[in-house]
């Protein structure tokens, strides 16, 4: 594909006109990044927004002792990197590729001038970055109020609904995230993981089948 056909992909751009996705495409720059690749660090100064055409980023906090809290997944069609240019202020937090992955960039100068000239930008940029934060308010709350073993139901629920299939007998399949992944999520140890997901199991609230974890509707229907 071409950068237009690229960019009509991408959800945030999906209603420009092609006079506009044709000026937006010679600003775009593409490129890719292997596995584990920091795309930028907390508190560096932001130039660039990125959207994901391809692969999957994580964004991060790692603190001193070399803890890591996950604050989100993202995949294609997700963007990140927005804060800086809006709010002048440097990184929030880490940007790593989780596995080979292909970024669309646009230069601080650039996003400013397509966000002041497409309102559509503007609205879809709005609307996602609302979600976000009623997923970080979802996000405190679980921390907060639930146990252990209540964490670590609740990612996995939330990992279904956010990244899950659903099979035609009712129940999620979603990608098999790592135990470590998990713990980072919710601020627990990978052994407390294991030992949590181990019971969900034995319950039959989940099934692991290969690369995929299965959800059952029952275990889904605990956190409507």
């Amino acid at each position: 594909m071409d950068e237009r056909e690229v960019l009509r992909t991408v959800p945030i751009f999906s209603e420009l006109s092609d006079e506009d996705i044709t000026s937006l495409a010679h600003l775009a720059l593409r490129k890719r990044y292997p596995k584990d690749t920091v795309i930028f660090f907390e508190n560096e100064e932001g130039d660039f927004f990125f959207t994901i055409l391809e692969g999957r980023v994580k964004v991060t906090i790692l603190g001193d002792d070399g803890r890591e809290v996950i604050l989100s997944v993202l995949g294609p069609g997700d963007f990140f990197g927005e804060m800086a240019l809006l709010d002048n202020e440097p990184r929030s937090a880490t940007a790593i590729a989780v596995e080979e992955t292909e970024l669309l960039s646009l230069h601080r100068n650039d996003f400013q001038t397509v966000l002041n000239d497409n309102r559509s930008i503007t609205t879809a940029l709005i609307r996602v970055l609302s979600a976000r934060l009623r997923r970080a308010n979802h996000q405190i709350s679980t921390l907060a109020l639930l146990d252990v073993y209540g964490r670590v139901a609740r990612v996995i629920v939330d990992m279904a609904r956010e990244e899950g299939k659903r099979l035609r007998d009712g129940r999620i399949a979603f990608r098999r995230a790592t135990h470590q992944e998990i713990a980072n999520r919710i601020g627990t140890t990978r052994e407390t993981v294991t030992r949590m997901l181990k019971d969900l199991e034995r319950q039959g609230l989940i099934h692991v089948e290969g690369k995929e974890i299965v959800v059952q509707p029952d275990f889904e229907k605990v956190f409507d």
